[in-house]
């Protein structure tokens, strides 16, 4: 389907010949048609910003990046101290995911800045997934926080960084604990009661329909949950700091990195393509 898309919105701009919509559509799981006519867009002014007589593969590789994560922010010079804890924060994300079996393939890692943010970890999904399962999100929360744990297992402390690292993995356990029935303490319960509608306004019963003591509960388990896992992840980093010393050196070198760079930085072999549907 997005394949389809991104087709009809590039049938009136010039192409090269390497460009290969279906793996694009592959490299875009989650995209709606806005977002596959931003990057077809995107792609064409980057090549028009070049002086290209068409649009390749490099430029719909830049685009995606760019939908993404936000444009380049070039103009944002950090010390080299800070550049060295963006290095290790980006590589603790995708050691942690290479070496989590059920994660998503890392994609591509740098430490240009884009957007808000100062570097960033891009996993795509093979394919289109409409059920995840509590091992699967529990391996996202350790991805998650990967580069907050790399900073306190190289420098010793952790920084602000993380921020959007530890709102994103809170979330996540928390709509495990209350909508997904996942915490085996309080058990296959939802405590998140659904918004209702009643006429002109919210229905006035909206609201907590349990306990204190068990809000008490909810909140230590999300802890628990968090606090576990970001032991588990120092762990895996400790046991792999040659690893993760080899992967921050390269991207502090090159300052972006693809999946088969990352996997030679690695010592492993390189990613294999998704297969192309019959």
């Amino acid at each position: 389907g997005r394949e389809a898309i991104l087709k009809v919105h590039a049938s009136k701009v010039k192409l090269s010949n390497d460009i290969n919509w279906n793996v694009v559509a592959r490299r875009t799981p989650g995209f709606v048609g806005a977002d596959l006519a931003n990057v077809v867009n995107e792609a064409a002014l980057l090549a028009a910003r070049y002086n290209k007589p068409s649009v390749g593969m490099a430029e719909v590789e830049k685009a995606i990046d760019r939908v993404m994560a936000g444009p380049e922010r070039k103009s944002r010079i950090l010390s080299k101290q800070e550049t060295k804890v963006v290095a290790y924060h980006e590589s603790g994300h995708a050691l942690v995911a290479k070496m989590t079996p059920g994660t998503d393939p890392v994609h591509k890692i740098s430490i240009i800045s884009r957007g808000q943010a100062l570097g960033y970890t891009l996993q795509l999904p093979t394919e289109d997934r409409y059920l995840t399962s509590k091992t699967e999100l529990l391996n996202r929360i350790k991805v998650l926080l990967g580069g907050r744990m790399a900073e306190q297992v190289v420098f010793g402390e952790i920084t602000t960084g993380a921020t959007d690292d530890l709102t994103k993995a809170t979330d996540l356990v928390t709509r495990m604990v209350m909508e997904f029935g996942m915490s085996e303490i309080l058990g296959p319960v939802a405590y998140k009661k659904p918004d209702g509608e009643v006429f002109l306004g919210r229905d006035l019963s909206h609201g907590r329909n349990y306990s204190d003591r068990t809000a008490e509960s909810i909140d230590g388990e999300v802890r628990k949950i968090i606090q576990d896992s970001q032991a588990q992840v120092k762990t895996l980093l400790e046991k792999n700091r040659s690893k993760l010393d080899a992967l921050a050196a390269i991207l502090l070198e090159k300052e972006t990195l693809n999946a088969d760079e990352v996997n030679a930085a690695l010592g492993l072999p390189p990613q294999e393509p998704a297969p192309t549907p019959a």
